[in-house]
Formats: C-alpha cells, structure tokens, sequence
C-alpha cells in the first residue's frame, strides 16, 4: 500500500507543481516562475503518559 500523497500547488497562481511526500521542497512554478518553498509541519505529540514517582519512606 502506497502511502498518501499531497499536492504541492504554487502558492501564487495555485499551479500544481508536483504530488509527493517531503520534509523539505523548494520548486519553480513553470507558470509564474515563483520560487516556492515548503517544509512539512511536525506533527503534534503525543500526551506524555503519566508516571508516578513511588514514594520513598525515610
């Protein structure tokens, strides 16, 4: 199974530049000639779990 693809679209003129998965992209609208860059958002974390400390008696 392939993972999901996005489409990159110029953020100028809303070409599509391209359909991919990235961290990191910079592209040149073929339309408009406008440099895009992007970079993926991180994703949110996760809840940390909760620990409880055990009490030491002393």
């Amino acid at each position: 199974m392939m993972p999901k693809m996005k489409d990159v679209r110029c953020g100028t003129c809303n070409k599509l530049l391209c359909r991919g998965d990235y961290k990191v992209l910079q592209i040149k609208c073929g339309r408009c000639h406008t440099l895009n860059d992007l970079r993926a958002m991180s994703p949110q974390p996760e809840r940390p779990e909760c620990h409880f400390l055990s009490e030491k008696n002393g």
